[in-house]
Order: structure tokens, then sequence, then C-alpha cells
């Protein structure tokens, strides 16, 4: 048996951050399914600009969206809700087995509307419509101005996957806006059963402190972080607060870990993905890294549900003089800019495509 399957027998779902109509053309994502245990997969507007540049499995869909639409932002998330709907329908017997819990993808808004709250709504809304599908989540970055977008989105029914989350601080705000948005479903009569998740991203913390700390300390900041935040998670669902809300029909927001794949080549390429095996939560794993656990990965025990030494680690980061607060702040930030230059480059290469198969290039517009 292996790993993969291992962090899924004690409960944690495994789900690839990856998307390309490669892996769903030659059957590779339902071998994973099939094989690593593989039950939902996640995408961003970076993995979707690598997936059109080295590819041309979507020049027949581009040219013929071309004819119909003059907007590259409509066109590119047309190309995606086809790739993401053969996903959805693949991993919907593990949405349909597990009652809603798993078996899901997840579409990014544009992130130029990072600072938008109410253009957020609507498009979260369009899109998830558009997308006809039920276990697909719409990501919204758990910004400040995201905050409001999650609830409001979560209130109205749209299912949503929280991104650009760094700490437990953000994390808690998050849970916050999406248990709001399910409890003003309940006070309207309306079904509180609206899929969430949370994503917490890790490996960054650990590049960004890389040359400021010590070798003992290296590597273990994401970790802690980690640690931390799922301390407050479990409290959370054991809260009365909570139990009262699961009483009616509310299903938890998952927390999700991302970015987990090893960015040291000095240390394991697995380490993340052996650190954060817990029940009842999602690793949302590169492909690489997904592979290599398969092949060589450990499961010897869950998180600790206190948090274990998170707080002494932490403590020590922050006498060797690491801000945690406002790193979480910058990682947050560094994170949208990111993806908005991702998804400027990846709107560009749109156009390339159009004008290289004799379409007129678009103005662009927001809206999908």
């Amino acid at each position: 048996m292996n790993g993969a399957v291992n962090l899924h027998e004690m409960g944690q779902s495994v789900w690839l951050d990856n998307i390309t109509r490669g892996l769903l053309n030659d059957g590779t994502l339902a071998r994973y399914r099939r094989e690593l245990a593989v039950t939902g997969l996640t995408s961003n507007p970076t993995i979707y600009q690598h997936a059109l540049a080295g590819s041309t499995l979507y020049d027949a869909s581009i040219a013929a969206a071309a004819a119909k639409t003059g907007d590259s932002e409509a066109l590119f998330f047309g190309l995606a809700l086809e790739d993401l709907r053969r996903a959805a329908d693949l991993f919907r017997p593990d949405f349909d087995a597990s009652d809603g819990a798993d078996g899901w993808v997840s579409l990014e808004v544009s992130p130029l509307l990072v600072y938008d709250t109410e253009a957020t709504i609507r498009v979260a809304a369009a899109l998830h419509a558009q997308a006809q599908r039920p276990n697909l989540f719409i990501k919204i970055p758990g910004t400040p101005a995201g905050l409001f977008a999650i609830e409001e989105s979560i209130f109205a029914g749209v299912p949503v996957n929280v991104t650009l989350l760094f700490s437990c601080e953000q994390y808690l705000a998050a849970a916050e806006a999406y248990l709001r948005g399910v409890e003003r479903r309940i006070a309207t009569g309306l079904n509180p059963a609206v899929g969430s998740v949370a994503s917490l991203f890790i490996s960054r913390w650990d590049v960004a402190v890389a040359t400021q700390v010590s070798a003992e300390l290296r590597n273990k900041l994401g970790i802690a972080v980690a640690l931390r935040t799922y301390h407050a998670y479990r409290e959370l669902l054991a809260s009365s607060r909570w139990r009262h809300m699961a009483e009616l029909g509310a299903r938890p927001q998952r927390l999700l870990w991302a970015s987990t794949g090893t960015k040291d080549p000095e240390t394991s390429d697995v380490m993340y993905l052996q650190a954060l095996a817990a029940p009842n939560t999602i690793n949302t794993i590169p492909e690489k890294t997904l592979l290599a656990f398969a092949d060589h990965g450990v499961v010897s025990g869950s998180m600790p549900a206190d948090g274990g030494d998170a707080e002494q680690t932490l403590e020590a980061f922050g006498a060797a003089g690491v801000d945690l607060a406002a790193l979480a702040q910058q990682l947050q930030r560094e994170g949208a800019e990111s993806f908005t230059q991702s998804w400027n480059a990846l709107i560009k290469l749109v156009d390339h495509k159009r004008a290289a198969l004799g379409q007129k290039l678009p103005h662009h517009t927001n809206n999908p």
C-alpha cells in the first residue's frame, strides 16, 4: 500500500493541486483517483497559466469560443469550466459517498477583484451558476475585503474555498465569515448545508524566513503555524456554537493544507505531508509531491489536537526577530500579487492564442 492511500485511510482527503486537459484526456486523473486515493482537486491562475502555455489541447476550444465572445477573461473561464466540469463528474461518486464532504474541484475568481467585495460576490455567484455542478467550489481570498464576500456567498448558497490564508488568525476570520453566512441561512429558514474549506498555505512561511533563522529553526515555521491552526480548528468544531449549527444540518468548513510541496532541496520532499497528516482535513498536493509520497511517504501518526509544541516553536521564531503577524499579512499580500501576475500572463496568453488562431483581440472586462 502506498503513502497516499495511507493518508486517505487515516481520514485525510488527498486532493491534486493541478489540472490540465491532458490529465483528463489521457486518463491520468482517473488513475490517480483509482490508485492514489485522490478525491478532489484545486486550481489557481498559475496552474492554468502553465496548462495553457504548455499545450495545444485548448486551441480548438479557444477558436470556437472566440467566435462567440470578445472577452478573453470570459473565454478563459469557459475553458476552465470545460475541464472542471469533467473533473467534478469524475469525483462525483466521492462527493455523493461522503455526503458532500469530499469530491470537490475549485475555480478561482479573477485575482483582479481581490479588493473589490461587491464584484467578487457577483462573479462568484455567476461562475457557480455557470458551472452547473454541486461539487465545484469558488475560490475567494481570505483577505479583509474577501471576508464579507465569503459571508455573502455562503449566505447565497455558493460553496466557497477560502484561499490565501497564512495564519491562525486569518483562518479564524475566514471561519467566522463562514459561520455568519450559515447562521444567516438558518435564521431565514434556508438549508444550512453549504460546502466550504479554508486553505492554509504552509511552505511559503519557510521560504520567507530561510535566510533569517538558524539551521535549528529551518523549515519549522510552516508546520508550527499549521499546528496552531489545527488546534483552533479542533476547538471550533467542539464549540457549542458549532454543535448547535451541526444539529441543524450545517456542514463543517474543513481545514485544507495548501502549498505543501517542499521548496528546500536539502530536506525531504515529503516533509510537509508527513507532518500534516490528520483526520477530517484535506491536503491538496502538487503532482510531483503526490507521486513522491505514494512512493516513499510514511504516515506515522496524526497531528496533535492540542497543537503539540507549536507555541514554543513560534516563540523561538519571535525571539529570533520574526514578526509573525506582520509576516502573515505580507505573505497574504504577496500571494495575491503573485496570482495577479499569473492572471495577467494567462490572459495575455489567451490573447496570443486567439491572434495566432486568426481571431480578433478582445477588450477585457472583469466579468466571467
